[in-house]
Order: structure tokens, then C-alpha cells, then sequence
């Protein structure tokens, strides 16, 4: 029993879905101010929880049999045999249609919608996309980034410039971030037959000047929750510091492209992006 719990628990994809906890509190937390955890809190998180694990487990359902080509892939609980596909498909329904009715009823209904829409658009949009175009990575980056507006809905009800930034910040963050891992295990997306742009583009020519592209972009849209009132001064510096950093990883990683390179974008994006929003929160201007 605790074996198949944990398997359970795996399927979730424990580190994206914290992810999406983080960011929902942060557009909450942007959204209220002052910053009140109360039921409407609770029920912001655990539904936004629900829907992000259950996407995360339809999606395992859904790629099954290509995780199974994967060597990054290989172990999760299906490839495994530790559950079975008909667990898994009715797992993950279960839990995305309570997390859904939990924000629509609990919450309010624009981001019960909102949940729907970062569902959808995950499973039934960027998932077929993976295995027959490369802008697969555009299309994914959207769910990716809708729960610190799903955050900011559950406040106010609306989606305001604030929202949007959030948003931006977040979709832009997720390009670089999974060019990256593309670029480190490209051996493995081409053996399962998944067209990502590391793959298609054998010299890194592309790769490289979308990397530079990205985190270039990046840099003015996290300025912009200063130029809103929503971060104080010492944030404006910070995120330039913090942004010019991330840009000069990428750009050394878009001039000597090796898989070692790679690595040290992903772990500067991983790095980047908690800095950016814990420092964000802590400047939060009241």
C-alpha cells in the first residue's frame, strides 16, 4: 500500500506542482494586500494543486508509452508497471475535476475557468503538439503560467495588468528553462520521437538565438511589478541584477553549446526564478 501511495504521489510530478503552488500564492499574495490566509487562501492552493496533479498524471497516461523510451523517463510509475493505465486516467480525472469544482464553487468562477483553460490547453493542445512540432514549447509555456493569475483571480475576480505581468514573467521564464533540459537530453526526445527544437536543430543555431532571445525579453518584464506599484525599489535592482545574470548564463550558453553548458542554464534558471519571486514577495509594497 505505501509502494502504490507513493506511486500515486509520483505522479503528480511533486516538483512542477510545487512550482505551481508558489506562483498561485504569489499572485494571491500581490492580489490581497495585506496578504490574509484565510479559507479563500486554503482554497485558492488546494485547488490550483489539484488541477496542476492531475494534469501531471493524465499527462504521464497520455505519454505513457513514449516515457518508456526515455531513459529521464523510464522510472515514473507507468514505464514501471507500478500502476496501471486505468489507475493513473482515473486518478488524474478524479483529482483534476474536484480541483476545478473545488476553485469554481470555493473560490470564484473566472478561476475555476482559468483551471479549466491551464487543463485543457495542457493536455489537449500542448501534449498531441509535443510529438509533431517544436512550438510545442510556445504553446506549453501558456498553462505554465496561468496559476499566479489563477492567484490574483481568486482576490479580485478580474484580470488586471498585475495578472498580466505575473503572467509574462512566468512564460517567459519556462523558454530558456526547457530549451535547456531539450538541449541535455535531446538524445532522448529524438528517440521517442518528440521534434523539439534542440532536436531539429542538430548545430544549436536556433536554440541559441531563441535562449538569447528569451532571456533578453525577460529582463524588462520582470521590471515592470516596480513600474506597476506592486514591488518596492530595492526589487527594481535586484531584478535587474538577478535578470542580467540569468541573460549572461544564456548567452554563454548560446556561444559554447554543450551539454555541460546546458546543465548550468538549467540550474541558473532553477536558481533564478524562486530569487526573483521570494525577493519580489519580500518587497511587495503593502
Amino acid at each position: 500500500m505505501k509502494q502504490r501511495l507513493r506511486s500515486y504521489f509520483e505522479l503528480t510530478k511533486p516538483r512542477l506542482t510545487s512550482l505551481v503552488i508558489l506562483t498561485t500564492w504569489l499572485g494571491y499574495a500581490f492580489a490581497a494586500r495585506p496578504m490574509r490566509y484565510n479559507a479563500l487562501f486554503c482554497h485558492a492552493l488546494l485547488g490550483s494543486w489539484l488541477v496542476a496533479s492531475g494534469a501531471a498524471a493524465l499527462n504521464e497516461y497520455m505519454e505513457r508509452g513514449k516515457d518508456a523510451l526515455m531513459k529521464r523517463t523510464q522510472s515514473r510509475p507507468l514505464p514501471q508497471k507500478r500502476l496501471t493505465p486505468e489507475a493513473a486516467y482515473g486518478f488524474g480525472m478524479a483529482i483534476s475535476a474536484i480541483g476545478v469544482l473545488e476553485l469554481a464553487l470555493f473560490v470564484n468562477p473566472l478561476t475555476g475557468l482559468l483551471s479549466l483553460i491551464s487543463l485543457g490547453s495542457y493536455l489537449l493542445v500542448y501534449t498531441p503538439l509535443k510529438t509533431r512540432t517544436s512550438l510545442c514549447t510556445l504553446v506549453g509555456a501558456i498553462p505554465g503560467a496561468i496559476p499566479p493569475v489563477m492567484g490574483w483571480t481568486a482576490v479580485r475576480n478580474s484580470i488586471d495588468p498585475g495578472a498580466c505581468v505575473l503572467f509574462g514573467i512566468l512564460f517567459l521564464w519556462q523558454l530558456p528553462h526547457f530549451l535547456a533540459i531539450a538541449w541535455m537530453y535531446r538524445e532522448d526526445y529524438a528517440r521517442a520521437g518528440f521534434p523539439m527544437l534542440p532536436v531539429i536543430d542538430p548545430d544549436g543555431e536556433s536554440t541559441a538565438r531563441m535562449i538569447l532571445l528569451y532571456t533578453a525579453v525577460l529582463i524588462p518584464v520582470t521590471l515592470m511589478p516596480a513600474r506597476l506599484g506592486l514591488a518596492g525599489f530595492s526589487y527594481f535592482w535586484a531584478a535587474l541584477a538577478l535578470g542580467s545574470a540569468f541573460f549572461a548564463c544564456g548567452a554563454f550558453t548560446a556561444f559554447y553549446r554543450t551539454a555541460a553548458n546546458a546543465r548550468r542554464l538549467l540550474l541558473a534558471s532553477v536558481l533564478y526564478l524562486p530569487t526573483l519571486l521570494t525577493w519580489m514577495a519580500c518587497a511587495k509594497i503593502a
